[in-house]
Formats: structure tokens, sequence, C-alpha cells
């Protein structure tokens, strides 16, 4: 969907993306994440059409997007963190209007229109003016109208800022709706746990240059090994050597009360194992899967090219 080679843009005295180069598949969500001033807003304007690079290429759904900036806005969706709204006109006046320029037909863009407004929970509040909402709402609109034309690829700079817990995961299940529908989704944000509800894959920005694009999620493996996380409630003497005992356990690292692991046993097995460890004594208080996540990964990503990237 999104093939990026050598971008590079610069601002009067600032480089903000330094030969950047990556490729997204159709059909995922990946996380655009970095510190601030990492070119995140930038890459986004520039896949968006709005902004040209002194050098690089950009294809989006096979458009190269320098050469044909109007056919890349026809399958391209985008907000920006700081958007703007039309304040005089009604919902239903705003959604026709994004759908207008972006060539539906009148009728096609009724049904486009109210559509887009029952996702965002705006079906009730067609008739009321954008000026009248409230930021949350403000918000829900403004992501309304980017989908309005049902883009290929949809790009989000900081899509819930504004939006209340509830609203933020009723946003979160829309996106991958979006994705199960064949949407390919691009999302810039500072709240890591958020993009971890929905996020395939991680993009890593960092002074410009890309540092990381690694999956969230880990690979399936051929054969199953699930990551558990052991907790106690004392220190318990020989507790590697009892883990280390069974079949199905490996890769043991053990850090105060806590140990992790490998294990490959069904469910039965899992349940022998947790006996084995009370009877020999040890206080376990939890024993439970190990689920990878965004921050963890993001973390490790800045650690490891920290040393790169401020040569």
């Amino acid at each position: 969907m999104i093939v990026v080679e050598n971008l590079t843009f610069d601002y009067p005295g600032t480089r903000a993306l330094d030969r950047v180069s990556f490729r997204v598949t159709a059909g995922s969500i990946t996380a655009l994440v970095g510190p601030n001033g990492a070119g995140k807003t930038t890459l986004l304007r520039a896949l968006a059409a709005l902004e040209e690079p002194v050098a690089g290429t950009i294809r989006i759904a096979g458009i190269d997007v320098l050469a044909e900036p109007r056919a890349c806005h026809r399958q391209v969706g985008y907000l920006s963190d700081f958007f703007g709204l039309y304040d005089e006109l009604t919902v239903r006046q705003c959604l026709l209007h994004a759908a207008a320029i972006r060539g539906l037909a009148a009728a096609a863009g009724a049904a486009a229109a109210l559509r887009s407004a029952t996702r965002l929970g705006l079906a009730e509040r067609l008739e009321a003016k954008a000026g009248t909402l409230s930021r949350g709402l403000r918000q829900r609109l403004a992501i309304a109208q980017a989908i309005v034309h049902r883009p290929a690829l949809l790009l989000l700079d900081e899509p819930a800022s504004g939006l209340d817990p509830e609203a933020r995961h009723s946003l979160a299940r829309l996106f991958l709706t979006l994705r199960d529908e064949g949407m390919t989704l691009l999302v810039s944000s500072h709240i890591l746990a958020e993009l971890d509800e929905y996020s395939d894959d991680m993009l890593v920005l960092r002074a410009g240059k890309l540092v990381a694009h690694n999956p969230v999620r880990a690979p399936a493996q051929p054969a199953p090994a699930t990551p558990l996380r052991l907790l106690l409630a004392t220190p318990c003497a020989g507790l590697g050597a009892l883990l280390a005992a069974a079949d199905e356990v490996t890769q043991v690292c053990l850090a105060g009360l806590t140990a992790t692991f490998n294990f490959s046993g069904d469910d039965g097995a899992r349940h022998r194992l947790l006996r084995r460890l009370i009877e020999a004594g040890a206080e376990v208080c939890a024993l439970a899967e190990e689920r990878p996540n965004l921050q963890q990964a993001y973390l490790d990503s800045v650690r490891g090219s920290a040393g790169e990237v401020g040569r």
C-alpha cells in the first residue's frame, strides 16, 4: 500500500526527514511513534501530498504521490493534529462537503455522510452546527470527514486527542473494523497504550531518521510456545531448577519475585507445573501469559538506536 524510498525533507536550518524508507502492507494498522520533533507530522503530510520533499519517492496504492497529488487525495483520508471545521455548517453539511470535494456524486455523498456520521456516533447530531459541538464531538466529526469517501489509506495525527476513555475505546473498535474491511491505517499518537489496542506494526522516528519498523505482535510459531509470567509472594529457593525440570519450560528468566519463561505445553501441563511449584513450597500469586506491548517495543527500539542516531 505504501512504498517510501529515501524520503528527505528540510525546513530552513533543519532536516525533518533524513532518507526515510519503509513499506506498509495493505489492510494493516501501523503505529507511528517517536518523541516531539521526530518528524512524524511531516511524514504524514508528505504521504498526504500536502508537503513536497527535497528528495525521495512515495507511492500509495501504486500512485506516484509527487507526480499525481490529486489522484493521491482520492485514495487518502487525512486528519491533522490541529484541524479546522466550518463552524457555521451543520454536521450533515460538513460531511456532504467533504464527500463532494473528493468526487462523490450527490446521492452517493448523502449515503456516505450518513454512514460516516453513524460510525462516529454523530447520527443524532446531523443538524447541529459544527461550532456548537464539544471538543470531543468536533474530533469525531473531523474523523468522520476523513473517512467519508472510504479511502484506501487513512492517515491520522493524534486522532484520540480530546476524546474521553469510552470514545477512545469506540475509536479503537472503529479502526479495527476499517482494517478488516480492507483499509490501511497509519496512526501517530503519544498514547502508546491506546495504539497497542489496535496496531499491527510500529514505525519509530527519531531525529528525522527511521530507527525501527517492527511487528507489534509476535508471529505465530510452528511449535506453540507461550510466554508466561510467574509472580511469587515470597522468595523461593531453587525456583529456577524447579522450572527448568519441566520439559515444557524454556528460556527461564528470574528477577526478584518474578519469573518469565516460554511454555510449550497444553492447559493440563500448565496445571501440573503449577501444582508441582505449590507442592515444592512456592507461594504462587499469579501465573499468566506475558503479552508483548507497544510501549515496551518502542522503548527497546529507542534504546537500541540511541547511539546510532546520536552520532
